[in-house]
């Protein structure tokens, strides 16, 4: 794993990450995003352009997130590697990490 979408992506799901991807690797789940783990390329882009600082490089993650680490490769779990995710749009689930946090309203 490369880089991680943790907690304060939650509810926002701002894209802006997306459009910088080089490799189309960050996928849409229902409340929050997800990068996928072996199709990241490690470039970074998506880290500086979140609005709510949701990305980190996976050796700085900060001890209270760190559950996101092993939550955003588990997504791809079931989805493998479908090899881009703007052909396969928003996935219908989110991890159960996710999925369990209280509902953000703006």
């Amino acid at each position: 794993m490369t880089y991680v979408i943790a907690q304060p992506c939650v509810d926002v799901k701002d894209k802006a990450c997306i459009e910088e991807c080089p490799v189309d690797c960050i996928y849409e789940g229902q409340r929050a995003m997800y990068i996928h783990p072996e199709e990241c390329v490690d470039c970074g882009a998506c880290e500086p352009v979140c609005p709510v600082e949701a990305i980190f490089y996976e050796d700085d993650v900060p001890a209270d997130l760190k559950p996101y680490q092993q939550a955003n490769a588990e997504f791809f779990d079931e989805l493998g590697s479908p090899g881009g995710a703007a052909p396969l749009g928003l996935v219908e689930h989110d991890h159960p990490l996710v999925a369990g946090q209280p509902v953000r309203t703006a």
